[in-house]
């Protein structure tokens, strides 16, 4: 966790930023993400001398190459721990004129930030922001995984923050949510098509750690852990390296996060080769027929955006791989052939799991969309016998512009930590009220159960709780019949029954008289009034 100290002296430097003409955030994250990767090559540089001098042999691996640059500069003093400690004037002239120039020419460290480096620029406009930046960066434990990683996502929570921007950003509750809920496994390949700063991902891989921690001792494990199981494409440059940085400050030494553009390219050598995805791919946009990739079009005939990527996802997982979605509601409902076309593939052609409905405010400030995720498996073959709605009314913050935190930190969020101690089946044991004002840990342990209950031909095997419960419940299972004979429509108030409270009111003419009984009460009391001023 990071400290108040560590969170006061990142929003000092933000408004250090702004002072200094820097206004968009994503360019103030972008120039801190450039010096971290210094530290952090000149650490691995520091990790490479004291290897060589314990084991009495030459550098096997020099990041910063012997002699000068061809600036006549030498090298060494294009490292963090040599620059941190010039004056300000100097180092802005260091970081500027040599390191910069050093940085764009690099292989670097072999990650896969370094490949997106060659067109950095340093826009840090004065030295005395520069130390400013410097001295911050530098009084972080790096060494610590979580603290520099939970840093990152405080900055990047500040992109959200901004307003313009937050559409890269998906609230990490949902994330973590959607994480515990596809449980991903130390062989699975794992892709987001829409990654922006890598927020799934960099989920994901928290929840191999906490849950798998052999796959970093089993070596083969470790080396699919670092280089294969972890995929992210996006077409901004600038989130590329943001996402990328998020990874590595995550302890994902070589993910693959690159360039492309999942709608526009075609998807050969890509098609059926991710076990599971996790995306909420952008839905505000359509594309013109001619920009987009014809292996979608030919699945679905539509320019929406939130449908292309559906599309996208059956063509990127593999049979028998998973996916949990964010769509808009309008997926759910959409009177189009294409969203028809869509749904009706979803139910009879793959395995459709889950929809959880989303309360309307989840991504405010910035977007009041209502949304739902979907959980869905590849099958190719069908396979949805039920689907379990569930309709999420609080997520534990406020629905409003200000997103306050309604319950105790320890309480937030789809495992709250004050209840972890109880296991597994213990993550539901909010009180009532608690219950009411976050419903995440509900979502998650009656989710749980549902594999005891799965059905065959549309009969419940072994009915539990959750199967019998009615359609006013707060979560409910639809056969896959219901589902046909209403079109396919997704949406959770299709099937929610609501009760109408019966209310008795009085009659009329009784309601008359004893208006009329007030009326002369009235009467009396202006007469009584009046004779008091006499």
């Amino acid at each position: 966790m990071i400290t108040g100290e560590i969170r006061s002296k990142v929003d000092a430097l933000w408004n250090a930023f702004w002072t200094g003409g820097i206004s968009n955030p994503l360019e103030v994250i972008e120039q801190i993400t450039y010096l971290l990767f210094l530290k952090r090559l000149d650490d691995l540089h520091t990790l490479e001398e004291n290897k060589a001098a314990r084991l009495k042999r030459p550098l096997e691996r020099r990041i910063f190459p012997e002699g000068a640059d061809p600036k006549k500069r030498p090298y060494d003093d294009l490292r963090w721990s040599r620059f941190k400690h010039f004056e300000a004037k100097e180092m802005f002239e260091v970081v500027n004129d040599h390191v910069f120039p050093f940085l764009r020419t690099l292989g670097g460290d072999g990650s896969t930030y370094a490949h997106h480096m060659k067109d950095a620029r340093f826009t840090i406009p004065t030295p005395a922001l520069l130390t400013k930046v410097v001295d911050m960066i530098d009084a972080v434990p790096m060494e610590d995984r979580d603290t520099k990683g939970d840093l990152y996502e405080y900055m990047l929570g500040k992109i959200a923050a901004a307003g313009q921007n937050g559409q890269f950003r998906t609230p990490r509750h949902i994330i973590q949510l959607m994480v515990e809920m596809t449980a991903p496994t130390a062989k699975d390949t794992i892709c987001d098509p829409a990654s922006g700063t890598c927020g799934f991902l960099v989920a994901a891989g928290e929840y191999l750690r906490e849950h798998q921690p052999e796959i970093l001792r089993d070596p083969q494990m470790k080396r699919h852990f670092h280089e294969q199981a972890f995929h992210g494409y996006d077409f901004d440059n600038t989130m590329l390296r943001i996402g990328s940085m998020n990874m590595l400050l995550h302890g994902v030494e070589q993910p693959d996060i690159r360039y492309r553009d999942s709608l526009g390219q075609d998807h050969a050598g890509e098609e059926e080769k991710y076990t599971l995805v996790l995306a909420n791919p952008p839905f505000a946009g359509s594309l013109d027929y001619e920009s987009c990739a014809k292996d979608l079009q030919q699945m679905v005939k539509t320019k929406k955006t939130e449908l292309l990527f559906l599309a996208l996802i059956l063509r990127l997982l593999k049979p028998g791989g998973r996916a949990a979605v964010i769509v808009p509601d309008g997926v759910l409902f959409g009177s189009s052939t294409a969203h028809k076309t869509l749904r009706r593939m979803l139910v009879e052609e793959q395995k459709l799991d889950a929809v959880i409905s989303l309360p309307g405010g989840v991504f405010k400030p910035y977007a009041g969309v209502s949304t739902a995720i979907l959980l869905f498996t590849k099958t190719n073959s069908g396979g949805t016998d039920h689907v379990w709605f569930y309709d999420v009314q609080a997520d534990g913050q406020s629905l409003d512009d200000k997103r306050t935190e309604l319950l105790p930190p320890e309480k937030l969020g789809p495992v709250p930590l004050a209840l972890r101690s109880l296991g597994e089946g213990g993550s539901a044991k909010l009180s009532p009220e608690e219950h009411a004002k976050n419903n995440l840990p509900d979502v998650l342990a009656r989710w749980r159960t549902l594999p005891q209950i799965i059905s065959h031909k549309s009969e419940i095997i072994n009915p539990s709780a959750e199967a019998q419960r009615p359609r006013t419940a707060q979560s409910f299972l639809v056969p896959k019949a219901d589902l046909a004979a209403q079109n396919y429509d997704l949406s959770l108030n299709r099937y929610k029954e609501v009760i109408h409270e019966e209310i008795a009111h009085r009659p009329p003419g009784e309601i008359l008289a004893r208006l009329a009984e007030l009326e002369k009460d009235i009467a009396q009391g202006m007469k009584e009034l009046e004779g008091m001023l006499r």
